[in-house]
């Protein structure tokens, strides 16, 4: 009992620190709790969205639905619990659950007995649940039950509790208002020490019949894929952005023809995927497809590269061997960058398109060869023809059918879709389990520019999988560099510890993200506030005298921003 009164008396002082992880941002419409995006719903409309979903789908069904929404809900929290628990006790840091279900307005949550050990496992709670607003609504809508039916909340205990202890324990709700008790209690232990467990499995698994529509679902998928497979994008090339889908509506049509494709897009556009989704599209796609960066061959093999070269065709050729062109036969040759070929090339490579022929370098054999080619370029060749830079009659030559690729910032839709993707394939390389984003990393993603494109993209959902502990999600600072201040100043992120950006920088950097729109000013200040108060530990009286305010200014800061009506107190 000592314990439990030391953990009480802790609870006033870490409701405050809780509630300084909540900010509301009037400007954005927008609630968070730590990275989490929240809501604020009324209690009424969710009691009425209950019923209804009660007299839909039975009393059965929907006691397993709202189990399986609060215990996803607990799951979530205890992510929060976890960046706590460095620097408190086990105990301390499980409480952040209860606490947290009290903040959020669900009910007032008293621990009556706490026991617990995460090292060997071990668990034991038992805790008074007061004002609950699913009893009350309950009882309100259909009178005294016979059973408990606090679903969800019952259902964010076991949720919290699981993802805390790392092993699945049950709650089970001994009284409760909903039939008729004062209060409600609940008791949870670990499921295997629970007789009845398995009575109470099926409210945390999904009904059969979503389970077979997923099924259908993918059969659906498997057959479209059978039937039509070149309508449909594939997995390298999620996008559903209408530059996107013109684009590639654009190469499903060029892709059963011969004739010469271009694409013109900034680096990282994802060209390379393009150029082999459209050789893959062809009937020519059971031949080589041959692929070339022609920036990233000096420039006195580019000849030999492209063409081939026999023996002693120079110093250095000890054996004959075939180019590119060759190679690809029968198949597709991907000239990427071509804009940066040399002009002498240039006139050759004119020659091969228009006779279909090549000859290798230091050989009088004419070779007759069956390509189909494929150009890209991340500069305008155009302009590169009035700075007498290009061929003119090769670029006419090539640019027979243009794709244009839109940049990544153009198409928004596809952000999440591309992050979603890269992140399964990236915790399976890897060997991670996470949760996907926090909200505030699904922000940074949809609110920066995207200089790199989707190479980028891919790059920096990787690093966030390295970075992030497994089973948690990925936040910002996983996946913006702290040495990277260009991209922290892109999104208006304050890099700590970078040695090159001094005070008026980081002023700048900070005035910019607010004049940009990524961060308002009570983002910024809620900030400041926050970091103050954690800084001198939960004391507002030291937390002021940082801000130069009066502490009851803090306070008024503080009660207006969380828009709690109560301002938070000292620390004893």
């Amino acid at each position: 009992m000592t314990k439990l009164r030391s953990i009480l008396r802790t609870v006033g002082t870490e409701h405050a620190d809780l509630r300084a992880q909540v900010q509301f941002c009037v400007e954005t419409g927008q609630i968070w709790l730590h990275e989490h995006r929240m809501l604020l719903v009324h209690a009424e409309a969710q009691a009425s969205l209950r019923k209804e979903l009660i007299d839909t789908l039975g009393m059965s069904r929907a006691q397993g639905l709202f189990t399986r929404m609060g215990y996803a809900a607990g799951v979530r929290d205890a992510e929060l619990a976890r960046t706590r628990a460095q620097n408190a006790s086990d105990k301390e840091a499980f409480m952040t659950g209860p606490q947290l279900h009290t903040l959020e307005g669900m009910v007032k949550v008293t621990p009556l007995a706490l026991e617990l050990d995460r090292a060997v496992g071990k668990f034991y709670g038992e805790f008074l649940w007061e004002n609950s607003w699913e009893g009350q609504w309950h009882r309100h809508y259909y009178g005294i039950h016979t059973e408990p039916v606090c679903w969800t909340q019952i259902g964010y205990a076991c949720g919290y509790t699981s993802a805390f202890m790392g092993r699945p324990v049950l709650f089970k709700e001994v009284e409760c208002v909903g039939k008729g008790d004062s209060n409600c209690r609940i008791v949870g232990k670990p499921i295997e020490e629970w007789d009845d467990a398995s009575e109470y499995e099926r409210f945390f698994n999904r009904e059969s019949i979503a389970e077979q529509l997923i099924d259908l679902h993918t059969q659906v998928v498997q057959l479209r894929s059978t039937i039509g497979g070149k309508d449909i994008p594939t997995t390298d090339m999620l996008g559903n952005s209408r530059g996107f889908r013109a684009a590639f509506e654009l190469l499903k049509q060029a892709a059963d023809s011969q004739i010469t494709v271009l694409l013109l897009g900034e680096t990282g556009v994802g060209k390379e995927k393009f150029a082999r989704s459209l050789h893959e599209r062809s009937s020519r796609r059971d031949a080589p497809f041959v692929a070339i960066n022609c920036a990233a061959i000096p420039l006195e093999l580019v000849e030999s590269e492209l063409f081939g070269v026999e023996k002693g065709a120079y110093t250095g050729a000890l054996v004959s061997r075939p180019g590119r062109f060759e190679r690809a036969n029968g198949g597709s040759l991907f000239l990427d960058e071509i804009g940066d070929l040399p002009f002498s090339v240039q006139a050759k490579l004119l020659r091969v398109l228009q006779e279909g022929e090549i000859e290798r370098l230091g050989d009088q054999k004419i070779r007759k060869i069956n390509v189909r080619l494929i150009a890209a370029s991340n500069s305008d060749l155009k302009q590169l023809v009035k700075e007498g830079k290009f061929r003119p009659d090769l670029y006419y030559r090539l640019n027979a059918y243009q794709i244009d690729i839109p940049p990544l910032r153009e198409r928004k839709e596809d952000i999440s879709p591309l992050a979603k993707s890269f992140l399964e394939k990236y915790t399976a390389i890897h060997g991670k389990k996470l949760r996907g984003f926090t909200d505030k990393a699904k922000r940074a993603l949809l609110t920066y520019r995207w200089p790199g494109n989707i190479r980028e993209l891919q790059n920096m959902v990787e690093r966030g999988v390295i970075l992030a502990p497994s089973g948690t999600r990925i936040e910002v600072n996983h996946l913006f560099s702290s040495c990277d201040d260009e991209h922290a100043r892109e999104f208006g992120l304050v890099v700590n510890g970078s040695p090159d950006m001094n005070r008026s920088e980081s002023a700048k950097a900070l005035c910019d993200s607010v004049l940009n729109g990524v961060m308002t000013l009570d983002e910024v200040e809620g900030m400041l506030l926050e970091t103050a108060v954690d800084k001198a530990r939960g004391n507002l009286s030291s937390a002021a005298r940082m801000l130069g305010l009066t502490r009851p200014q803090l306070a008024y800061r503080l009660k207006r921003l969380n828009e709690s009506g109560e301002a938070p107190t000292d620390h004893p």
